[in-house]
């Protein structure tokens, strides 16, 4: 039992830390069974069995490489990569360090764990894609805390309404009519310290009192209910909003009194000028005294001539 998780250990540290010649190998079956179809390998795409020499693979290369050849078929979409693809497999048949890699795969089979740094290397993701991967999963992780709690606290409401039903009715718990007013120790019974709060039980409802001795109901509603608004991203972008429009808001109350002023002062404005054409029109108006510059008043303004 020891040596085998020892062993299974040793093979996911083992992936974990291949090498770069066995990942080039990875992306190259990946890329053949793509393009040739599924479970083709290196072999079975030159023609030669897996025990083929060094000088018979080199002569089924050359054979491929000219019905390959993208001067023969230059109306096949790809050739350009079907050809070079064939170099590089031909290449590592041909080097027997990275035939060995290969046919160790080749006999038992491509892992579906690549290793860490393989995906890595191929998924590199950027600044922004590890923020928004942070925010996604410590939301994620937040919105489950709300559900243990609100579980938690429906199971605390629970258990203070029976207590207080108990202290109501007593140990039989026969409901009694009217109010009843008890004390209900909210650390629990088992509890050394003590935190007491005044409840109203009346018939199946139990009720809390607050210091104006108002009485609001205890049951699920009183939980905290989780939601993906109050995780803390979405919370803290809510809040921001609210900020914002409540300023633009204000701002547009004082255009609007400031327009209401202006309109006002128009209307007086026009009913002056109305009443100045009222008195002209048949009522004597009253001028001011006609001035000289410097303030002093002509003499004889008003006298003919």
């Amino acid at each position: 039992m020891g040596e085998g998780i020892l062993n299974l250990g040793l093979q996911v540290v083992s992936f974990n830390t291949l090498p770069q010649e066995d990942h080039e190998i990875f992306d190259l079956v990946s890329e053949l069974e793509a393009a040739e179809g599924k479970g083709t390998t290196f072999y079975s795409w030159l023609n030669v069995p897996s025990t083929a020499s060094i000088p018979e693979i080199a002569k089924a290369y050359r054979k491929m490489s000219m019905q390959l050849h993208p001067d023969k078929n230059p109306d096949e979409k790809d050739i350009h990569k079907r050809f070079a693809r064939l170099g590089v497999v031909a290449t590592i048949l041909r080097n027997p360090e990275s035939r060995k890699r290969y046919d160790f795969f080749y006999k038992n089979g491509v892992p579906k764990w690549r290793g860490t740094g393989y995906y890595y290397s191929r998924f590199r993701p950027g600044l922004g894609t590890v923020l928004v991967f942070l925010v996604i999963l410590t939301s994620g992780l937040h919105l489950i805390v709300q559900k243990m709690n609100y579980k938690r606290d429906l199971e605390r409401i629970d258990r203070i309404r029976q207590q207080a039903k108990t202290a109501a009715w007593g140990p039989k718990a026969i409901p009694l009519e009217g109010q009843r007013k008890v004390k209900v120790n909210l650390s629990g019974e088992e509890s050394t310290v003590n935190r007491w709060i005044d409840l109203v039980v009346e018939g199946q409802n139990v009720y809390m009192l607050d210091p104006s001795g108002n009485m609001e109901i205890l049951d699920a509603s009183a939980a905290t209910s989780p939601s993906v608004y109050s995780t803390w991203f979405i919370a803290l972008i809510m809040s921001l909003v609210h900020k914002v429009i409540p300023a633009k808001n204000l701002v547009s109350e004082q255009s609007g009194a400031m327009e209401d002023d202006d309109a006002s002062s128009t209307v007086e404005s026009d009913s002056g000028r109305s009443s100045v054409q009222e008195k002209e029109n048949g009522v004597k108006i009253s001028r001011p005294p006609t001035t000289m510059a410097g303030g002093k008043r002509r003499k004889g303004a008003g006298k003919k001539r």
